[in-house]
């Protein structure tokens, strides 16, 4: 058996028996990383042109007042109120 397969043993076993809260967290990590590229090495961000163009972006609009932006106490807001919404707790 390849280390790989062992792993994948143990998550199934970990999976037959989590609780719900458990297992939505799992979901959630999963979820998470099918939207990362594999290639991707968050050291390097400063050299990815399209990404330092974004951030370029986002801090013209901040800065000139086009995007007004959100407190930290708004953004916590909105994350409960999505969560209430996606999980009902």
């Amino acid at each position: 058996m390849t280390a790989t397969e062992a792993l994948r043993n143990q998550v199934k076993k970990y999976i037959d028996t989590a609780d719900e809260d458990s297992l939505r967290r799992v979901n959630a990590i999963l979820e998470i990383d099918q939207h990362i590229p594999r290639d991707y090495d968050k050291s390097e961000w400063w050299d990815d042109a399209d990404f330092v163009k974004e951030l370029d972006n986002r801090y013209d609009a901040m800065e000139s007042g086009e995007d007004k932006g959100v407190t930290v106490d708004e953004l916590k807001s909105s994350i409960e109120n999505a969560r209430q919404k996606k999980y009902g707790k």
